[in-house]
């Protein structure tokens, strides 16, 4: 169904032998920071190196003796490279390893949902300037409003997709940090100079302060904005499922040959992705308040985070990469019906141009309150099956005194209600604002550029 995920990418980021293999990055950073210094023999890191091939289920064999997963690590690394591994781990703990292990696997997951995002960005993009003049009626309440377009709904999904990944962003940036400063997070045991060359080498910033472990509102901030992010996919998957019920029928999933509705009830076309992506949103938002429990630890730290993160962090991306992948080809290949989008507009008789009527008739003078009731009486009759609102209102006493035949007939045209469209565009898409064919990049800062070409 999705062709990426034939390629787990994400899925790859979490498996025992990326972790180990982070584990390593960050046992050979400290060493090579610390022969840098003259406190450990020059080229230990490079021997070890050299030497090593992670094997996860050795490591899981000598866990089941030692009870100690960084424990079992370092001793399967030292089956390997012999002596010159008693130099690893020299003045760390074992949160030092798991903790910027962590923040190098949390960087990768980010890059692929940004790479997520952009795609998600370039679809809403397109699917916005396409049906910029698809006109359709606007809902409060679920009851019909105003007239709006199909393109300013997904304008407004865009410019909300492209918060979202400033948010990543920034979320990124508070989870990229390692530590290497020991048991208490004192330096007691290895300079903090050592902690700032390690750290640089692996892409880090090194934590200001910390205990024992890396503090973990940074990881909560991490989930609370994948948690916000899948709130904006059911957002929009939400509002496809009521397009798409039977009685509005404006748009809906793509039905591909030989695809199956219902198993009793062979006429059933349902939207099945859309109500996949909403109950997807609960786990991840649910994930999120698991990390706000994290954050209060016993003093300098205990581990009842950690059993939580080895659920909550690989579940979280995995579902996001999912989520916004699937959303992506849902937008993409979204059958969308103008001509009953039309036919729902005029679906009151025209009962939603009144307050285009209302201040039609305060422009001419009329008290608002005096305006208000004449409009709602014909309204009133409309909804009552008594007649044409436009005809009712030209018939009304008091309003086809104030405004002529060609005035009334001009509060009934819906493409009033889009002439401000290309001044919004232009604030949500800039420069792209008018061509189908530019796809939007958002870069790392938030600002916009327009990309190739597509054909067409």
């Amino acid at each position: 169904m999705i062709d990426r995920y034939t390629l787990p990418r994400m899925g790859a980021v979490w498996t025992q032998e990326r972790k180990y293999t982070a584990w390593l990055q960050v046992e050979l950073a400290a060493c090579e920071a610390l022969e840098e210094i003259g406190e450990v023999p020059e080229g230990v890191a490079r021997h070890v190196k050299r030497k090593i091939k992670i094997d996860p289920d050795r490591i899981a064999e000598i866990e089941r003796v030692t009870k100690h997963d960084v424990i079992a690590f370092l001793e399967s690394i030292a089956e390997q490279a012999g002596p010159k591994a008693r130099h690893l781990h020299a003045g760390l703990t074992s949160s030092d390893v798991l903790d910027t292990g962590l923040a190098l696997q949390l960087v990768e997951a980010q890059e692929i949902i940004l790479e997520d995002l952009d795609a998600l960005l370039d679809v809403l993009h397109t699917q916005a300037l396409k049906h910029k003049d698809t006109v359709m009626v606007g809902r409060s309440h679920g009851m019909h409003g105003e007239p709006v377009s199909f393109g300013f709904k997904m304008a407004i999904w865009y410019e909300e997709f492209t918060r979202q990944r400033k948010r990543l962003t920034a979320a990124g940036e508070d989870v990229a940090v390692g530590k290497f400063s020991g048991a208490m997070g004192t330096f007691a045991h290895v300079p903090p100079r050592v902690e700032k060359t390690a750290c640089t080498k692996l892409g880090l910033r090194p934590a200001p302060v910390s205990n024992q472990v890396i503090q973990r509102d940074r990881h909560a901030a991490f989930l609370s904005t994948l948690a916000l992010m899948a709130a904006s996919v059911e957002k929009v998957a939400m509002e496809l499922r009521h397009l798409q019920r039977t009685e509005v029928l404006e748009a809906e999933e793509y039905f591909s040959p030989g695809q199956k509705g219902s198993s009793a009830m062979p006429h059933k076309r349902n939207p099945v992705g859309s109500e996949n992506l909403c109950g997807l949103a609960r786990i991840i938002r649910a994930n999120s308040l698991a990390a706000m429990e994290n954050v209060a630890l016993w003093h300098e730290r205990d581990i009842s985070h950690s059993s939580v993160e080895r659920v909550i962090i690989p579940d979280g991306t995995i579902l996001i990469d999912y989520m916004l992948v699937r959303l992506t080809n849902l937008l993409k290949r979204l059958v969308v019906y103008p001509e009953r989008m039309r036919k729902n507009l005029n679906l009151t008789g025209g009962l939603i141009y009144s307050q285009r009527l209302l201040l039609a008739l305060v422009k001419k003078g009329i008290e608002r309150k005096a305006a208000y009731e004449a409009v709602q009486r014909s309204a009133v009759k409309t909804w009552d099956g008594q007649g044409n609102f436009q005809e009712l209102v030209a018939r009304d006493p008091l309003i086809a005194t104030r405004l002529t035949a060609a005035e009334i007939r001009a509060c009934f045209d819906p493409q009033a209600y889009l002439r401000h469209l290309d001044h919004v565009y232009r604030r949500v898409f800039g420069r792209s604002a008018r061509s189908r064919n530019v796809p939007v990049r958002v870069l790392r800062t938030g600002r916009q550029k327009p990309g190739k070409k597509k054909r067409t």
